[in-house]
């Protein structure tokens, strides 16, 4: 392999090297103890020592060529080799093409020059065609060749990065380098004559984590086929560790995702695959899932700045976030304050002529906002003005569109017109409001008084717009969330839903395509039509709205429209209850969008087959349990009831075990905090029932006492008459326990749980699924197995 030219200094290099060629510009030089008879002895052990630990060209190859001038004990490196075949070829290559040019310059420094400039052309036309891409080619060359050396593995594994650090054999640590590759973990140490060599197939990790004890202060555990394993003394363990856990989900991606990963020209293509790629990567999907942008958004550019909150009349610390279509902001201070503003929605972009190096963003309604202290600010104005001059062209300004009339079209005229007068039609079923006209007459006096408390709701909500502003650009702080524990009103719910999820943001982009998918999904007869008719019925079969064939209709084509649009996932039980409870607060064009949120953003893997993604969050579920209610963890003998219990909580957000008018708070909340929300709820409603569940003799009596629990849940200030309300329809058996209130009980789950962090559960989540997608393979493959045998019993034997 071809060096950049770097100083050598021949006197000392001689106690380590041996020469084996020379003529008078090069010279070809092995390593000591390399193919010697013993080792090299002491010496050779010791150079072997060296070689594993010290970061240098010496410990990557036996063999090296210097490039020499006479008079001179400073010469230069230009080439080493794993190999004297490798590196033989170099040195014929030198004596075949430079030898007979160097005796025409006249002085030794011409020849030097000529020496380098010739080898660092050939490493660029090398570079072409090379794995290394990285911050330091040289470094990484290096590390790549003995890498190759040392653990040959397939050519075209990539070298992602490596890092120094010490590997614990029992309770010896050996100090080596950690190479991590696409598809394997290896570790390399050689150690006064001892050789460690470690090769870790990334679908073969079960658990990977950070962990600590006495002995380590900070360490990577991985756990595979049974082995544990520990490795220390990272200069920048977080930054190691969120690489490997990367590296591992993408390998168990390509098993069981492969679809999508073939179709992702990065992951698809190792030599797209790079430290700083997977960093990137790795901030990309962070920034999305906090500001529920559309996956496809990449995160551009983040400014540490100052952003003026107007109604509280200060400046707030935190950073600004920008990607091809949004600029986001998040407080770094406590008081949970974030902007959302895309770029469709940009009027104009002024910088002030001040000290304050502020950035002024004027968007639609009248409103700006103003980010100052940023630094290049007046760079960062004249990007932006690039960004939304082809920003407003690519959107469809949905504010501006004039709802169609029923009355002013011809159905017969166009498959899509009918669709949309059956969404607008279905809107007026759903609604709340249009709803009380099959009220009875004895509903009306309880209905009043909760009326009043809607409207109390409705008033606070007013109040929060006129200080923090309207829509998808609105200023969302510790107030907000305040008021979604509370319960959004009825009137608002859709509206905030929208806003909340991001689900606005994803139908502002795509104009008529929902439109389209209905039209292309009509009359597709499939497996999942098949069974989206079967569950049409059954879904809140007790609501009004369900109970024509007009809310009926609305739920086909969005079930339907999903399915058409993502056949991956296609249609999966739980779809329905939730898609049902959609369409009750929002439009079917909206109701799409927020299922395409949920399935494709907010619960990922959910809605599929395996319902991997549940059980990954149940795993969290049960991890979050053993740290806040270990007494719970003690009394039950096996940690599978968690997950069998609460697996309907996960998949329907709590609908199914809900009554509706509490269940639609959950979802409130839901959509503001994300699964944090579920996660927080489940640990409160197993806290306030935790004397109970200590009672319990069995799982049975558990599942009874939690059912019990959930019968009694009620929503005092619901404004749907009792004849609809699910709560006040229990028998008197059950109406003897006490009731729980649901804005109780989530503002209980904040109060206790609300510490859990969004960046922990995201942690959680990517180590729990390495170890629930190798139990399902685990378990596929002793099931393989178990038929094998039958087969062979029943019909070979």
């Amino acid at each position: 392999m071809w060096l950049k030219p770097e100083e050598v200094l021949l006197k000392n290099a001689l106690k380590l090297w041996l020469m084996e060629r020379s003529n008078d510009y090069f010279v070809l030089q092995r390593r000591r103890g390399y193919r010697e008879e013993g080792g090299g002895g002491l010496t050779g052990l010791l150079v072997g020592t060296l070689d594993s630990v010290l970061d240098s060209t010496a410990k990557v190859a036996p063999f090296r060529i210097l490039h020499q001038t006479p008079d001179s004990q400073v010469y230069l490196s230009i080439a080493c080799g794993a190999n004297r075949e490798e590196i033989t070829k170099h040195w014929e290559w030198l004596e075949q093409n430079i030898m007979k040019t160097l005796s025409v310059f006249d002085s030794n420094e011409d020849i030097t020059n000529f020496v380098q400039g010739k080898i660092r052309g050939l490493i660029a036309e090398e570079g072409k065609h090379s794995f290394a891409k990285e911050d330091d080619p040289e470094k990484f060359r290096e590390a790549l060749l003995k890498f190759e050396k040392c653990f040959g593995l397939p050519e075209q594994e990539k070298l992602v990065t490596y890092y120094s650090c010490s590997y614990w054999k029992g309770r010896v640590p050996c100090q080596g380098w950690l190479y991590l590759s696409t598809n394997f973990l290896s570790f390399y140490s050689f150690l006064l004559g001892s050789e460690i060599k470690l090769i870790i197939s990334w679908d073969a990790v079960s658990k990977l984590e950070k962990t600590s004890n006495v002995i380590l202060t900070e360490s990577i555990h991985v756990c595979s086929q049974g082995e544990n394993h520990y490795f220390s003394m990272f200069l920048h363990i977080n930054q190691t560790y969120l690489l490997m856990e990367q590296l591992a989900n993408y390998a168990i991606k390509r098993i069981f995702d492969k679809e999508t990963f073939d179709n992702d020209p990065i992951l698809d293509d190792p030599l797209q695959i790079t430290k700083r790629g997977l960093e990137n990567r790795a901030h990309s999907e962070q920034f999305n899932a906090f500001f529920r942008l559309p996956k496809e958004e990449t995160l551009k550019e983040v400014h540490e700045c100052f952003l003026w909150v107007p109604f509280s009349h200060f400046n707030t610390h935190g950073k600004m976030c920008i990607s091809e279509n949004y600029i986001c902001f998040a407080s770094q201070d406590g008081n949970l304050c974030s902007v959302i503003i895309p770029l469709r929605e940009v009027l104009a972009i002024d910088k002030t002529n001040d000290s304050s190096k502020s950035v002024i963003i004027s968007i639609k309604g009248k409103t700006a906002f103003r980010f100052s202290e940023v630094k290049e600010f007046e760079q960062l104005v004249a990007k932006l003005r690039l960004k939304c001059g082809a920003a407003s062209t690519q959107y469809h300004d949905i504010s501006t569109e004039v709802p169609i009339s029923s009355e002013s079209v011809d159905p017969s005229d166009d498959i899509e017109v009918q669709s949309l007068i059956c969404q607008k039609e279905c809107s007026k079923t759903v609604n709340t409001e249009a709803l009380m006209t099959v009220f009875h007459p004895q509903d009306l006096e309880t209905l009043n008084s909760k009326t009043l408390k809607e409207k109390m709701k409705e008033q606070s909500w007013n109040i929060l717009f006129t200080e923090c502003g309207r829509g998808v650009s609105m200023f969302r702080t510790k107030k907000t969330q305040d008021l979604v524990v509370r319960g959004i009103p009825e009137t608002l719910r859709g509206e905030l839903w929208m806003l909340f999820s991001g689900a606005v943001n994803d139908m502002a982009a795509n104009p008529g395509y929902y439109a389209e998918v209905v039209e292309q999904s009509l009359g597709t007869c499939n497996l999942a039509t098949e069974e989206i008719e079967r569950d049409l019925r059954r879904s809140l079969p007790e609501h009004p709205a369900f109970q024509s064939d007009t809310g009926i209709s609305a739920l086909r084509r969005v079930l339907t429209a999903y399915a058409f649009r993502n056949p991956k996932i296609g249609y999966c039980q739980a779809m329905n209850i939730l898609t049902s409870v959609l369409l009750l607060y929002a439009k079917e064009e909206e109701a799409f969008w927020l299922l395409v949120a949920v399935c494709e953003r907010m619960l990922p893997d959910y809605f599929n087959r395996r319902i991997i993604g549940a059980l990954v969050d149940q795993a969290v579920f049960e991890e979050l349990i053993r740290d806040h209610l270990p007494q719970l963890t003690e009394h039950m003998t096996d940690m599978t009831f968690f997950s069998s219990v609460s697996l309907s909580w996960f998949l329907t957000l709590f609908i199914s075990v809900l009554p509706i008018e509490s269940a639609v708070n959950v979802v409130d909340c839901f959509f503001y905090d994300g699964i944090k929300a579920i996660l927080q709820l489940g640990l409160a409603i197993l806290d306030y029932n935790l004397d109970k569940l200590l009672e319990c003799k069995d799982d049975a009596e558990a599942v009874t006492a939690l059912n019990r629990f959930f019968d009694n849940v009620t929503n005092k200030d619901s404004p749907l008459p009792s004849s609809v309300q699910q709560g006040s329809n229990v028998s008197d058996e059950k109406s003897s326990h006490i009731r729980v209130d649901i804005t109780d009980l989530i503002r209980e789950s904040n109060e206790k749980y609300g510490n859990i962090r969004c960046e922990d559960i995201y942690s959680m989540r990517c180590r729990n699924r390495l170890y629930v997608i190798q139990t399902l393979e685990e378990t596929t493959k002793q099931n393989v197995r178990e038929i094998s045998k039958w087969i062979q019993r029943e019909f070979l034997c």
